[in-house]
């Protein structure tokens, strides 16, 4: 394994995009302590620059960061805390945080948004037990704009699509298959939870070739279909293995500190836990006379009110604490504002089943996170659910397709398709499916 992954550790793109191994003058060297104390000009590390799904950010392999005690399998809070503060001196800074006043990261590789400030951090298996069932383990970091805090409560389904493929290329392992598809089996470290990676290969040796004529509503053109199964995603962050981690399909949360609760919420914990509320609740309604509520306005609208966002924030806080969750962690559980599809016409309302505006690291995503889409396709299926309801109101007058297990959902930049299998006796999910694609768009130094 040792010698696999040093052979095909470096890789550059060819000009048709696929990955082929190339020599590299990059040094694989974990960082010291000492390093943070030479000056920025020399202080560096190798990493990749990639794309997954609708985010951008960087893939490092574990062994340069510093050490810090513990397998990189292991979630336990302890580790996490460990590797936070023993990668904040590096990853933050090379990220261009933190940016107080600016909220720019100008000075790094960040670009100012939640969904463009994400670190995938990879490792083989750590002994032979792991190898059993993982090909390599992923930790995901959320990098704060503005305060520069490392966040690694929970996964990204949009980043993650990258892992496996660049993976791979590196060796760390993989089954190819007879259909040209390699199978890439992930373990990721936040949430305890499996993910099964399989996507295009080309070439001998095969390896990850992104083109194809797969789009996704957010990124421009078209790519090779890489496709993610979440095993068993119930309880990532809470332990609920019927996802719902107070019991309740809703819950009734405040709408300020210290009034009486009156907002209906579903609370659910698949893949990433979200808190989900109907934009209704939030007076988040078609104006008298206009055919139907515009996702874009409503994302405006929240970033330009002060109160209703104020709201949307104590929402998030309260729907933590009743999940058992510190509501000071920004990036777990998101808040989600759901809307039924839209009604203006037939066709538009064949089309989605829900639709959902997203906010991420208290900003409204302009998408939405891929995890919590699965969380709310999920939700779609759990009985009495606020989600569940929407979904069966639209499909009352609209077979579409969507009583198959497949849900689709409307964000601010389009659509996206959740699948999810449950088990028909006690009501299990069992795997979620979603569809992404990615690209390795740059390989190098990066410098802090």
């Amino acid at each position: 394994m040792t010698n696999r992954i040093t052979q095909r550790l470096f890789t550059r793109l060819r000009p048709s995009g696929c990955l082929a191994s190339s020599p590299s003058r990059l040094s694989f060297t974990r960082r010291s302590s000492s390093s943070a104390r030479l000056p920025p000009h020399e202080r560096s590390f190798p990493a990749y620059f990639v794309r997954g799904g609708t985010s951008n950010g960087l893939v490092i392999r574990e062994d340069v960061l510093p050490a810090y005690g513990g397998s990189s399998g292991a979630a336990d809070v302890e580790t996490i805390q460990a590797r936070a503060a023993a990668w904040t001196p590096v990853l933050v800074p090379a990220m261009g945080s933190p940016d107080p006043q600016h909220g720019r990261q100008l000075d790094g590789m960040g670009s100012g948004v939640s969904s463009t400030s994400k670190i995938c951090v990879i490792s083989p298996p750590a002994n032979d037990t792991e190898g059993k069932d993982r090909d390599v383990n992923f930790t995901f970091v959320q990098v704060g704009i503005r305060d520069g805090r490392l966040d690694l409560a929970g996964n990204c389904g949009n980043m993650i699509s990258a892992v496996g493929p660049l993976a791979f290329d590196l060796g760390f392992g993989g089954h190819v298959g007879n259909d040209g598809e390699a199978l890439v089996r992930i373990f990721n470290t936040n949430t305890k939870k499996f993910i099964q990676s399989r996507f295009r290969v080309a070439g001998d040796p095969p390896r990850f070739c992104p083109d194809g004529n797969y789009a996704i509503d957010g990124v421009p053109g078209t790519h090779s279909r890489i496709t993610m199964s979440f095993v068993r995603p119930a309880g990532a962050k809470t332990g609920a293995q019927n996802g719902l981690p107070t019991g309740n399909p809703v819950d009734l949360l405040s709408r300020r500190p210290g009034e009486e609760p009156s907002i209906p919420a579903s609370l659910v914990d698949v893949s990433n836990p979200g808190v989900f509320v109907l934009g209704s609740s939030l007076g988040l309604t078609e104006k008298e006379g206009a055919e139907d509520i515009v996702l874009q306005d409503v994302s405006k609208a929240i970033e330009t009110d002060a109160e209703l966002k104020a709201t949307v924030d104590h929402l998030r806080r309260e729907g933590a604490s009743r999940m058992g969750m510190d509501p000071d962690t920004e990036s777990v559980p998101k808040i989600v504002i759901l809307f039924p599809p839209p009604s203006s016409t037939a066709g538009e309302a064949s089309a989605m089943d829900i639709r959902c505006v997203a906010l991420s690291m208290g900003q409204v995503h302009k998408a939405v996170p891929l995890t919590l889409a699965l969380c709310l396709g999920a939700a779609a299926r759990i009985p009495g659910t606020l989600a569940a309801e929407l979904v069966t109101e639209s499909q009352s007058t609209d077979k579409n397709g969507s009583g198959s297990g497949t849900i689709v959902i409307g964000h601010p930049s389009g659509r996206v398709d959740v699948g999810t299998t449950l088990d028909e006796t006690n009501g299990t999910i069992l795997s979620a499916e979603l569809h992404r694609t990615a690209r390795v768009m740059m390989e190098g130094k990066v410098f802090y």
